[in-house]
């Protein structure tokens, strides 16, 4: 109970997958409730129910949320994240952004080899923009991905520049950039293997620096940004998968015990 009241008390940004509030997700005729924890969660374990985000701060974070892309003006609103968490401040992106190209290339390399993303820019331009900004910040330079699910929920979560992975840390799950964005591109959206989609809580507008990467296929409501599609380096996933968690919380989810960790990311031009 005093694990389960501490989990509570520290996730108030989870990216729900089955959340806190309610939502259980079935894979495979098992119940799965697993959190993919978004950017500036104040907590980020694997909690049994996923978005450990409260209630209330969930109605907060949406009637205050960042507006989608404004096609006509070509701009983004990105806004202050005042959930609380740990941040890792390095400024906010620029707000004009263009939809050309309509692809770019991330590179991340990470101590296991190279994963390559097709961000779909013309989609998802804000994503796209607010990912380029991070980059070029070094934002994600030595972070460690923190959750990975099992072939019952198979992602692999990154993105939090302060977690551990080391299955003991509370707050892992739990840093982010300090702002958030509007959700883009979930028309149609499916989690299927080899996709890379943006990880959020319950409420609307809650996007931040966490995101994960799909070596299955979830199924997941149309809620969280797709904001790419893996074109290398889905082997390295299927090899974390294979060596497993190092504890499991109950929801199918736990720190890897192949560490994940990104050196440095790039992106750039056409994919």
């Amino acid at each position: 109970m005093q694990r389960r009241t501490e989990r509570e008390q520290k996730a108030k940004r989870t990216a729900i997958i089955g959340s806190t509030v309610g939502v259980v997700i079935v894979v495979g005729g098992i119940v799965a409730a697993v959190a993919l924890l978004g950017g500036n969660d104040t907590g980020t374990e694997a909690a049994t129910s996923p978005s450990s985000a409260p209630a209330e701060t969930a109605q907060a974070s949406a009637a205050a949320g960042p507006k989608p892309y404004d096609a006509k003006a070509g701009t983004c609103d990105y806004v202050k994240d005042s959930s609380g968490g740990q941040v890792k401040d390095v400024g906010m992106p620029p707000a004009k952004v263009a939809t050309e190209p309509a692809t770019k290339t991330m590179t991340l390399q990470t101590n296991l080899g190279d994963i390559v993303v097709k961000l779909d820019n013309a989609k998802a331009p804000c994503t796209t923009n607010s990912l380029e900004f991070l980059a070029g910040k070094k934002y994600y330079n030595g972070s460690k991905c923190h959750r990975l699910g099992s072939d019952k929920f198979p992602m692999l979560q990154c993105g939090d520049p302060t977690a551990k992975a080391d299955g003991k840390n509370t707050t892992d799950g739990s840093g982010g950039p300090g702002y958030v964005l509007a959700e883009e591109n979930l028309q149609g959206a499916q989690y299927k293997r080899g996709v890379m989609a943006m990880a959020k809580t319950s409420a609307p507008g809650s996007t931040g620096s966490q995101f994960f990467l799909v070596f299955g296929d979830i199924g997941l409501s149309p809620d969280y940004t797709p904001v790419g599609t893996i074109t290398k380096g889905l082997d390295i996933l299927d090899k974390v998968n294979k060596a497993g968690v190092i504890a499991n919380m109950g929801d199918e989810t736990g720190a890897p015990k192949q560490t994940v960790e990104i050196k440095d990311v790039t992106i750039a031009g056409k994919s």
